[in-house]
């Protein structure tokens, strides 16, 4: 897997943390840095946490799938990509406002990461330097986040769907990609 795949993996996964984002910019009236430096930070460190978590999870059973390797991330890919498009087409209340203390922020960053986890696994079955892919992870989901809130803040709730749906677009054709090198090789 290289920088180019791990770069579309963290757009993926960063999706959920911007339509967040965007949620929370919608209720503040003015945006300061800490607000920034806050969403960022929160979603940053947990992705790369939730991610290490699941590399070093799956490294541990790696001897056990290497035949199949290729057929776990594939369907983890895929069925996060389609969670994510199906969840985008619901209708779901607005339960994220201006709140950023730090339990509102605690349980955000941990609900946006959960399905990164299944990334940290699938990345485990790939010749990847996990530091460097956590640190992209970290930086794009940080960028994405501190995005989201100033486009919420300024545009209002009209990309939050489109951004979700992109994200999930991405892991499937991640998950395909990764299928077809693997049968093909």
């Amino acid at each position: 897997m290289n920088t180019f795949d791990i770069i579309l993996l963290a757009i993926g996964v960063s999706m959920d943390a911007f339509a967040v984002a965007i949620a929370k910019g919608l209720s503040v009236g003015k945006l300061q840095p800490a607000h920034y430096t806050n969403i960022a930070s929160w979603f940053g460190i947990f992705h790369i946490l939730m991610t290490l978590f699941g590399y070093y999870i799956g490294h541990s059973l790696a001897a056990a799938v290497e035949k199949f390797d290729h057929w776990v991330a594939f369907y983890m890919l895929v069925a996060l990509g389609v969670k994510m498009i199906h969840d985008s087409l619901k209708q779901k209340p607005e339960a994220s406002g201006a709140d950023f203390s730090t339990r509102t922020m605690f349980i955000t960053s941990l609900a946006t990461s959960l399905d990164v986890f299944a990334i940290g696994v699938s990345l485990s079955f790939f010749e990847v330097n996990i530091w460097w892919a956590v640190i992209i992870i970290g930086i794009i989901v940080s960028a994405f986040s501190a995005a989201g809130l100033k486009i919420g803040n300024h545009f209002g709730a009209r990309h939050k769907s489109k951004a979700e749906i992109a994200g999930g677009v991405i892991l499937i054709v991640m998950g395909v990609k990764i299928l077809i090198e693997h049968l093909c090789s």
